[in-house]
């Protein structure tokens, strides 16, 4: 069996399998459980009994080919929503902004007080997004040596969503059930549902994007210039991906969704978790009891800023809270669990199949427009500054 693991094929396939149980599982419980928390607890397990051989993510050699795809990931997720739509829907911008502020300023200063600074920083990045900020705020602190607290980013990434999606849920509802009497007395007035929709229909194809292997080339193309710029500069090459990208569809050179339209988005996701779970290799059971105090204090502290923030951000635009402040949640958990929260809700709630439609409307652009400002942009900018200051 063991001389059966140095195949790389197998080793891949044996991880590839906690992935596609994750995601099982995310399906089945309705994104409750997230698939990345069902995998890493069960790498580590199997790791910690001897299940798994200690080298067996070198051994599968797929984290390197994840190593080389971070770049474009970042160039795509510069590609995923057209500007004109984040201005039609500043007001969600607002709001998701206003929770990743509100978290990271007290995350930064209780957390530093409690424990460090670099524990703070290695929190920050992570509890207002996903796993690209996970990977920046990993990829330094392995850089500068902080072995100690590298469990620090990926358990808070493994953990949010179960924070963040009951909470968001419960909002929603309530806004819901508030959507239905004012639909009953007729003081509900919908909101543009095709918002998100209307610019990605109307995309103008340029040249070069005649086939899936251009179009993949051009993402690399751009990616890599990023991580040129990230060396000759010194601002880290996460920032200089994400904007390329976002230019790179206004002149042109790239589509929306780019990776998507290249045909390799699954693969490449792919590729970053085996990243991301490789980090856990070196992981100890000492390690994760010895963190856990501050792992547990970023996650309760984040989870409130974020919430309260989405308040107060509900405030200034002149949204009703239960509105606004799932969209600023939509940070510990990001896509799909946002699509998924809105199906549910509508389903649930609405009487009919019209007020369906109408609260799944309602609710789904600036879920998904919150969500991409957090996960999407927001992280990454965030982790990418504040680890420089490590």
């Amino acid at each position: 069996m063991t001389e059966l693991l140095h195949n790389p094929l197998i080793a891949t396939v044996l991880i590839f399998t906690l992935i596609a149980f994750g995601e099982w599982v995310s399906i089945v419980t309705k994104a409750r459980v997230p698939m990345l928390l069902t995998a890493m607890v069960g790498f580590l397990i199997l790791s910690w009994t001897g299940i798994f051989p200690e080298d067996i993510m070198d051994r599968s050699q797929f984290a390197l080919l994840g190593s080389i795809l971070i770049g474009p990931a970042i160039v795509h997720m510069g590609t995923l929503i057209p500007l004109t739509v984040l201005k039609s829907q500043y007001k969600a911008v607002i709001i998701g902004l206003s929770g990743i502020i509100i978290s990271g300023i007290l995350v930064l200063s209780v957390v530093t007080f409690v424990f460090n600074y670099e524990t703070a920083v290695a929190g920050i990045g992570p509890i207002s997004g996903g796993v690209v900020a996970l990977l920046i705020t990993q990829e330094k602190l392995t850089e500068i040596g902080l072995f100690t607290i590298i469990v620090v980013p990926a358990l808070i990434v493994a953990f949010q969503g179960v924070l963040g999606m009951p909470l968001a849920l419960n909002f929603m509802r309530r806004y819901a059930a508030k959507m239905i009497k004012g639909i009953d007395d007729g003081t509900f007035v919908p909101m543009n549902g095709n918002a998100l929709k209307q610019p990605l229909d109307q995309q103008k194809q340029g040249p070069l994007r005649s086939s899936p292997t251009i179009k993949l080339f051009l993402v690399f193309v751009v990616g890599a210039i990023g991580v040129i710029l990230g060396e000759i500069t010194g601002v880290h090459y996460s920032l200089w991906c994400l904007g390329l990208g976002i230019l790179s569809v206004k002149i042109g050179l790239l589509e929306n969704e780019s990776l998507n339209k290249a045909n390799s988005f699954t693969l490449t996701m792919i590729g970053i978790i085996f990243v991301v779970i490789g980090t856990m290799a070196d992981v100890t059971p000492q390690q994760v009891l010895d963190n856990l105090p501050a792992i547990l204090t970023i996650l309760l502290l984040g989870t409130f800023g974020i919430a309260l923030g989405g308040f107060i951000g509900s405030k200034l635009v002149k949204w009703h809270p239960y509105k606004g402040m799932p969209v600023a949640l939509t940070a510990l958990f990001g896509f799909p669990g946002d699509y998924i929260l809105c199906e549910e809700v509508s389903r649930s709630v609405a009487r009919n199949e019209k007020e369906e439609k109408m609260i799944f409307d309602e609710l789904l652009t600036p879920m998904l427009i919150g969500g991409f400002t957090t996960v999407t942009v927001a992280s990454v900018i965030i982790a990418g500054i504040l680890i420089q200051t490590l």
